[in-house]
């Protein structure tokens, strides 16, 4: 029997960028890697974290960061895959783009619907879809925390209307202090145990 295959598709936290050190954590402090080692045998996790990594939105200054366009060379360059992790929204918030909760949501949504009606799953149908609503902020984040509250309710609303998974992890971890977007190494630890309980519950 071959392995299921989930793609975790993110940013920077899944990339597993260490803001205090300003390079990666190691593949087995990362919670893509961690979540493999949690699934075990059967299993084969992809990793496709970039810095920088928006929803739908262009960003003015980092180039090929926008997530609908290297969403579907993904799920092609990794087909079949049983299911499709999306970490995405943080940046999406960045002052400079002044985009509120709703945009961020609609960016969402958007990937949701292209895997849905990609043929990237099990059988030429579609993979199953897990959303990760975003950590609660850290310190020195200098993002709006007003907007930033209203997400988790947005997010909740669309997967449950769209029929995917959703697991909010601002009940499960914040972003590190360093910067206030970024992941430590427990942070990680806790996605990864939050996600793998989340799959495990889903079979």
């Amino acid at each position: 029997m071959s392995a299921r295959v989930v793609l975790c598709y993110g940013d920077s936290n899944t990339l597993g960028w260490d803001a205090t050190t300003g390079s990666r954590f190691p593949q087995e402090v990362r919670w893509p890697g961690l979540l493999a080692a949690k699934l075990g045998d059967g299993w084969r996790v992809v990793e496709d974290g970039v810095g920088g990594r928006m929803t739908i939105y262009d960003d003015p200054v980092l180039a090929g960061v926008n997530g609908l366009r290297g969403l579907e060379p993904a799920l092609r360059a990794n087909a079949p895959l049983d299911l499709v992790v999306l970490f995405l929204g943080t940046n999406d918030f960045k002052p400079q783009l002044g985009l509120a909760a709703g945009a961020v949501a609609d960016g969402v949504r958007a990937l949701v619907e292209h895997v849905l009606a990609s043929d990237t799953g099990p059988g030429g149908g579609a993979p199953a879809v897990l959303v990760l609503g975003l950590p609660r902020l850290g310190r020195h984040h200098g993002f709006s925390a007003a907007e930033w509250a209203r997400l988790p309710a947005l997010l909740h609303a669309l997967t449950r209307e769209l029929g995917v998974g959703f697991l909010d992890l601002s009940e499960v971890t914040a972003y590190a202090d360093a910067d206030g977007y970024h992941l430590d190494a427990g942070g990680h630890a806790a996605v990864a145990a939050a996600v793998a309980h989340a799959i495990k519950g889903a079979r």
